[in-house]
Formats: structure tokens, sequence, C-alpha cells
């Protein structure tokens, strides 16, 4: 009988640390909400299929590998209506990357300059930096790429009276033509060199970062050592031969041939959505920097620094810690808003993909399935990589 109460004790006191124990609980909790997404997944994909078979419509990814059987008007890997709809998505991929990436770069550059600007004793400069976030910022997106493709580049002149600069940039209402480079065989030496370049000068600056925290001094050996590197590098490729040719455009008919060109769909896209989201990362970059307490500025001017290095140095590394989560968000935001270029024809991912290889094929669920892993992918990699990063910049406790 004691045994059998001892029993009984020992279980209730176990079923109460199960419930109370809170690290327990919680991964009990996310395994649940686990198995229910996955039988949730999994029962609406096998009901999905189950109709498709209904209606005799078939279910698979076996049409990546037909061909596609239509132009892509630029792209920036080889294609052509020979290559399979594997290579079209992999073209809209590559499309999609490349033009969110200029943007995020692009745009938060001038999205850093428009906060600063914000926080500018000049009347005058503020003002403008406020009425630009202001104007851009509340007038919607699509309506910003359909005005700089309708009402600036598609006005520009006809490839016969181009705009152009030293007979090799052109620009008009196709596009910005430009020379390419033609790499020769011995080329991959001077990568090699440009490659040990940047090695060198990352192990200079860990080294300089260090002696520096040793001694309290620092080493100007920035300039001198890229001089040197470039000179190295410079000695590479003349010992090589020079083994780098350009094709220059060149206006033969209606258009021109030879050389690369950027089409005005990309250049439209790209500057409304730099535009527009340099002014929301400007809010952030001018929230975070008036974050930081206004002593930290008054102590680098008290010890004579200017205010170029004050804000490298002082001001926004500080402000780093709470500019960079909503930043993450805007850049997630850039990569998804680049779809919106379907607007006026870019052959982006929902363009070549989602439109045409589906209009095509009939293969909707497929497609759209395949158009959100991407997309899913795409903000998945990102958001881990700036979170780690974000993680090592935060001040630590302890």
């Amino acid at each position: 009988m004691v045994d059998s109460q001892d029993e009984r004790f020992f279980s209730i006191a176990t079923l109460k640390k199960l419930i109370y124990d809170s690290k327990l609980r919680a991964k009990i909790i996310q395994a649940f909400v686990i198995i229910i997404s996955f039988s949730v997944g999994y029962y609406l994909l096998t009901n999905i299929v189950t109709n498709l078979r209904q209606m005799e419509l078939p279910f698979g990814f076996g049409f990546i590998t037909s061909t596609a059987g239509f132009d892509v008007s630029w792209s920036l890997i080889p294609y052509d209506p020979s290559m399979s709809y594997g290579r079209v998505y992999l073209v809209g991929i590559v499309n999609t990357l490349v033009l969110s990436l200029l943007i995020i770069i692009c745009s938060t550059l001038l999205g850093f300059i428009v906060g600063i600007m914000r926080l500018s004793r000049n009347l005058l400069v503020a003002q403008f930096a406020r009425w630009y976030v202001e104007f851009f910022r509340n007038v919607p997106l699509l309506i910003q790429i359909v005005f700089w493709f309708i009402v600036v580049f598609s006005t520009l002149p006809a490839p016969r009276n181009s705009f152009g600069l030293f007979d090799l940039f052109f620009l008009n209402n196709r596009g910005f033509y430009f020379p390419s480079p033609v790499f020769q065989p011995g080329f991959g030496w001077t990568i090699i060199a440009v490659l040990l370049a940047l090695v060198c000068l990352f192990i200079l600056n860990r080294w300089s970062q260090t002696f520096r925290k040793l001694t309290g001094k620092q080493l100007r050996y920035y300039y001198p050592s890229l001089l040197a590197l470039l000179v190295m590098v410079s000695g590479v490729f003349l010992l090589t031969g020079k083994p780098l040719d350009w094709m220059v455009p060149t206006l033969k008919g209606f258009n021109f041939e030879d050389g690369s060109y950027i089409p005005t769909a990309f250049a439209a896209a790209f500057v409304a959505m730099t535009i527009y989201r340099s002014a929301s990362i400007g809010e952030t970059v001018r929230a975070g920097i008036q974050s930081i307490d206004s002593g930290q500025l008054e102590a680098a001017t008290a010890i004579g620094f200017p205010p170029i290095k004050t804000l490298r140095l002082i001001i926004i590394p500080q402000a780093a810690r709470a500019i960079l989560p909503p930043l993450i968000n805007l850049w997630l935001t850039i990569v998804k808003e680049s779809s919106l270029a379907v607007a006026i024809g870019f052959p982006e991912l929902v363009s070549v993909f989602m439109q045409t290889s589906l209009n095509q094929t009939g293969r909707a669920i497929e497609i759209v399935l395949m158009v959100m892993g991407f997309y899913m992918c795409a903000s998945l990699t990102i958001s881990f990589f700036l979170n780690l990063y974000n993680k090592r910049i935060q001040m630590q406790e302890g």
C-alpha cells in the first residue's frame, strides 16, 4: 500500500514538473506546432494532387526539362529558346537578384545620406531631405515605376540620336549601352593577383587594429599599401600580355550591336525602387542616430574630433545597433518588391516564369510553388546572415 502511494505521489510530482517546466513545455509546444504544420501541408498537397487527377490534369515538375521555345528580352546568363524551362527559371532568378542587390546597395547609401541630411543644422538641407522623404515615401511604388518608365526613359531619343559619351557610352529609349570586357587566356593570373591583394589588405587591417589596441597608436598603412598592391596587380596584368579586350557598342541599322546594354525597363525599376526605399531608409537612419545620447557628440567635439570622423567612428557604429533590425526588414521587402517590375515588362522571375512559362505549360500550381519557394529561400538566407551580424554588434551584458 505504501509503495502504491509512493508511486502515485511520484507520478503526480513528475506530472507537475512536466507542466511547470517552462523549457520542456516550450519544446513540447514547438514539436506540436511543427507536427500540425506538416500535417496541414501534407493534407493540402495530397488534396490538390487528388483533385488534379480527377480533372485529368498532371501534377509534377517534369516540365522543367522541356524546351521553353520562347525568347527572353534580356538575360545576364546565356539563354536561347532551345533551352529548358529550368533555364528560364534560372534566368528569372538571376535577373531578380541582380536588380534587388543593386537597389539594396544604392538605396542604402542614398538613405544614409538623406538620413544625415535630415539632421543637418542647415535649414535648407534639412528641409530638402524632409520633403524628399515625405514625397517619395507617400507615392505608391508602382506609380513611381510606371512614371519613370513612361515619362522619363521612354521619351529618350531613338538609337540614331542617342546621347553619347566618348563614343563609348550611349543612352536612348531602348537602354544604356556600354563596352563589355572580353577576357583572353591568362587573365586568370590577374584575378589571382586581385584576390591576393584583397587578402593582404584584410590581414593588414586586422594587424593594424591589434597594434592600435596594444599601443594606442594608429598606423597610416592604408594608402601606401593600396598603392603597392595596385602596382603589383598592374604588373601581373602587364607581364601576362594585357589579356583583356573590350567590345565597343556600334550603331548598325536601327540599333547598337556588340558591347552590353541595360534595358530601359531595368533602369526605370532600379531608379524608382532606389528612390522609394532610400526615403524609408533615411528615416530609419535618422531615428537610429537620434537614439544616441547627445553627450557622445559633445564629447567628440570637445576633444577636437572633426564632424566626418565623429560620424564615422563614434555615431554610426553605435547607431548601427538601432538601425540594422529595421534595415533588415527593408532589404527583405526590396527583394519581394522587385516583382513589381513585371508591370513594365522587365524579365524578372514573375514575368518570365509565372506569366510566360505558366501560360505555355498550364502548370500553375507547380510554377507558383517554385516562385514562392525562391522568394522564401532568398528572404530566409538574407535574414539569417544579417541576424548573425546584428547579434554580433549588439551590446553584450555582463
